[in-house]
């Protein structure tokens, strides 16, 4: 795209804002040189950053706000008294159209909360839910929802997979993705009512590729769906066990190339495979969860992410945008309603 494209950015959310925010937009205005951004924070502090890279700089607005939402805030606290708040203001701007996309690195529930307030949710959809893509060994799948939602019931696990697999012909490309919903076993008979019922509807639902049914924990990485459906509790531990493993097998890749001379000579033949595989299984690289079925974009960036992060995660809102992701979800969802036998999704939704 030539013309300018404006992504607001909550300046002060995150651990490590708004330094963070900055430098990693920094990286993301080299790779976007056509955006402009809209920075929601405290002026005096954001300022002086600004100062030090004159080229983002130019490329920046200043929205001064002195109230933020800390990590600690309760949604509801957060919604009623965070009005003016950096987070609030730069969901504001997507609402307002001032802005095609929002990204931040706040607090999660919050930032839930406000968009679904402010932004409203689309036709059909009860609950937003956060989705996120990660690598398999087959490919890439998204899974949802993330977090978002801790009690889910039967209608929403089927709206997370209408809207997962709208996701993954819209950002992976697969024309025919495979669903399964996350459970404790592939049998027909395992786990509780809410994913049996789920999966009785989505086996006579009109969606493009396959409903395979009920896929476990280690099919995650396995790639064998494209969709894995779940609630936000499930999903949300499965997404953390997943990083923290992949940390955890980096550490003892550390250890065992520095346990002795050998190691470390052998190390040295080893380090541009092992360079490659730290950058295909860096969490960095896939940062960015949507926050799926609002009428707006919105991009949660982990919390505790550094710049790298940050300016992938703001690379998924301009990717978003680009694509015009949400109008082709509208219509999808659209086409979905008016295909013979999709009164059974209306009457999941």
């Amino acid at each position: 795209m030539s013309t300018s494209l404006a992504i607001s950015l909550d300046a002060m959310g995150g651990d490590n804002a708004p330094d963070m925010v900055i430098r990693g937009a920094e990286i993301a205005r080299q790779r976007f040189p056509n955006v402009h951004f809209l920075m929601f924070g405290d002026e005096a502090r954001l300022k002086p950053m600004l100062d030090a890279l004159p080229d983002l700089a130019k490329v920046c607005t200043i929205r001064h706000t002195d109230s933020v939402v800390s990590m600690d805030d309760k949604p509801s606290q957060a919604l009623r008294g965070g009005r003016q708040s950096s987070m609030r203001l730069a969901i504001d701007a997507v609402h307002n159209g001032e802005a095609g996309a929002m990204v931040s690195a706040g607090n999660t529930g919050a930032l839930m909360a406000m968009a679904k307030f402010v932004l409203k949710t689309m036709p059909g959809i009860d609950r937003p839910a956060i989705a996120s893509f990660f690598p398999t060994m087959r490919s890439e799948s998204v899974m949802l929802d993330l977090g978002a939602n801790v009690q889910c019931d039967a209608n929403n696990l089927v709206q997370f997979a209408v809207m997962g697999n709208v996701f993954a012909r819209l950002v992976l490309g697969v024309q025919q993705p495979s669903m399964g919903i996350l459970n404790v076993g592939a049998e027909e008979l395992k786990g509780h009512d809410a994913v049996k019922v789920a999966a009785a509807i989505l086996r006579d639902v009109p969606l493009p590729g396959k409903f395979v049914g009920f896929v476990e924990g280690d099919d995650i990485a396995k790639g064998t769906v494209d969709v894995v459906v779940t609630d936000g509790f499930t999903g949300n531990i499965a997404l953390k066990t997943i990083e923290g493993t992949v940390k955890l097998y980096g550490h003892w890749l550390k250890q065992t190339f520095s346990a002795t001379l050998w190691s470390r000579i052998a190390y040295l033949f080893a380090r541009p495979a092992l360079n490659g595989l730290r950058a295909q299984v860096d969490p960095r690289r896939y940062n960015g969860a949507i926050l799926m079925g609002l009428n707006g974009i919105c991009v949660k960036s982990h919390g505790g992410t550094d710049s790298y992060g940050f300016a992938n995660a703001i690379g998924v809102a301009v990717n978003m945008v680009q694509n015009d992701a949400m109008e082709r979800m509208k219509q999808d969802f659209a086409q979905l309603m008016a295909v013979p036998g999709a009164e059974a999704v209306a009457a999941a939704l």
